[in-house]
């Protein structure tokens, strides 16, 4: 049985875990390592890639500055949450706000200190992402268009600095990286129609609120077309292998998802569409190694 100071010292551990989400960063490192193995580093043998110690500085320092991201974030958003996620909220309240930001300023700061171990340039990358996520939080999010844009290339910036790291310039790389930014900035949207309530009451000035939920329908049906450009693209013009059936199930999914749309009006109902989008992001990150079966079964057995 734990005592009571062990209890305490877990229940916080649990606050500032959610407060970080650090589900979200693992699904990130473990995204970036597949998209080093599989499409950006595909040209070199998986024990370079997964044992090279600048790949694993990048990576991170990109789980602290999401970390720090998600903190920033969460001490702004603290009053909207209340009313959006009630019970996140209180769970991640059990950590004080001074807490908060201290961790902020030494998530970054080691963030910095990892990437000066690659190079000046990572060290300038890094910094001005850390910048970029903190004006985010604190202007940019409360503007329609600009918020919903700026928070989709925030989150694919981790890949940017793998991207650049290799220096891959393949074609097939932009239509995958296309298609990611594309269905998160579905899934920012969406996001706005499920949080109209909070935003609202805090004067935040997203797309639905400006502009009404039947327009940002529209919206999101014009960006569902366009993300089904990059699928066909990868399944008909481009070799991935089996992850074809991935791009064939979120074209379903997405068919699956404008149905409900339009028929949707309530929290609860966005919230489901926004799930339904979540898991079409996290399924492709796994299905990443089925670009090529034979090539995993082989990094299994040249690993061993």
């Amino acid at each position: 049985m734990l005592n009571r100071r062990q209890k305490h010292i877990l229940i916080k551990f649990f606050s500032m875990f959610s407060v970080v989400r650090g589900y979200n960063i693992l699904i990130v490192v473990i995204a970036q390592y597949l998209a080093s193995i599989y499409i950006l580093g595909n040209h070199l043998p998986v024990k370079s890639v997964v044992f090279d110690l600048n790949l694993f500085m990048l990576v991170m320092a990109s789980a602290m500055t999401i970390a720090g991201g998600y903190i920033i974030n969460n001490f702004y958003d603290s009053e909207k949450d209340l009313i959006n996620r009630p019970q996140k909220s209180m769970l991640d309240r059990l950590v004080s706000q001074n807490t908060k930001l201290s961790l902020y300023f030494v998530l970054n700061f080691l963030a910095v200190i990892l990437a000066s171990y690659v190079s000046f340039r990572a060290v300038v990358f890094f910094s001005v992402y850390i910048f970029g996520i903190w004006f985010y939080s604190h202007k940019l999010k409360k503007l329609p268009f600009v918020g919903n844009l700026t928070s989709a290339i925030l989150t694919i910036t981790p890949f940017f600095i793998i991207f650049i790291y290799y220096k891959n310039f393949e074609h097939v790389i932009f239509v995958h990286a296309m298609f990611l930014f594309l269905m998160i900035s579905m899934r920012e949207l969406t996001k706005d129609l499920e949080n109209i309530k909070g935003d609202m009451a805090q004067g935040y000035k997203t797309i639905p609120i400006v502009y009404g939920e039947k327009a940002s329908k529209v919206m999101l049906t014009i960006l569902c077309v366009l993300t089904v450009i990059p699928a066909y693209l990868l399944i008909d013009k481009f070799h991935v292998g089996k992850m074809s059936y991935f791009f064939y199930a979120s074209i379903f999914l997405l068919v699956v998802f404008q149905f409900l749309l339009w028929k949707s009006n309530s929290k609860l109902q966005y919230l489901i569409l926004h799930n339904i989008l979540k898991f079409i992001i996290l399924a492709g990150v796994f299905s990443i190694p089925l670009i090529d079966i034979s090539l995993v079964l082989n990094k299994i057995t040249l690993m061993r």
